[in-house]
């Protein structure tokens, strides 16, 4: 197997993951569980980024694909500074619910468009 499909898929892996960690401490937060900080799942899921952000690294040496060239590319660049900064707020305690909802739903958004860039790399 090559080095570009287990980095692909450790990838894809990490980053399904950490969509489903950041909806799961969304949840137990609404309902009433702030509990979550004061288990692993407060650091799990920055492990599981630190994975993902190696393997997109990695990626960037095994492929043609260059930043400021590709533009699907370096808009995930931009949109994963957007999503950091809006799951940031949208976990923030010291937030009042709207803020964090509105925050979350961009998040959600922002995620959506880089999965759909990874999907599709349009040219652009």
């Amino acid at each position: 197997m090559s080095a570009y499909v287990i980095l692909k898929h450790l990838h894809v892996t990490t980053a399904y993951l950490t969509v489903v960690l950041f909806a799961l401490r969304l949840l137990l937060d609404a309902v009433g569980k702030p509990d979550w900080r004061k288990t692993p799942l407060r650091w799990i899921p920055h492990a599981n980024d630190t994975v993902l952000l190696v393997a997109a690294i990695s990626l960037l040496f095994v492929t043609p694909w260059v930043p400021l060239v590709h533009g699907w590319l370096t808009a995930k660049i931009f949109l994963l500074i957007g999503y950091i900064i809006a799951g940031l707020f949208a976990l923030r305690t010291n937030l009042g619910t709207p803020t964090r909802v509105v925050a979350a739903l961009l998040a959600f958004v922002q995620i959506t468009a880089i999965f759909h860039l990874a999907l599709t790399k349009p040219v652009f």
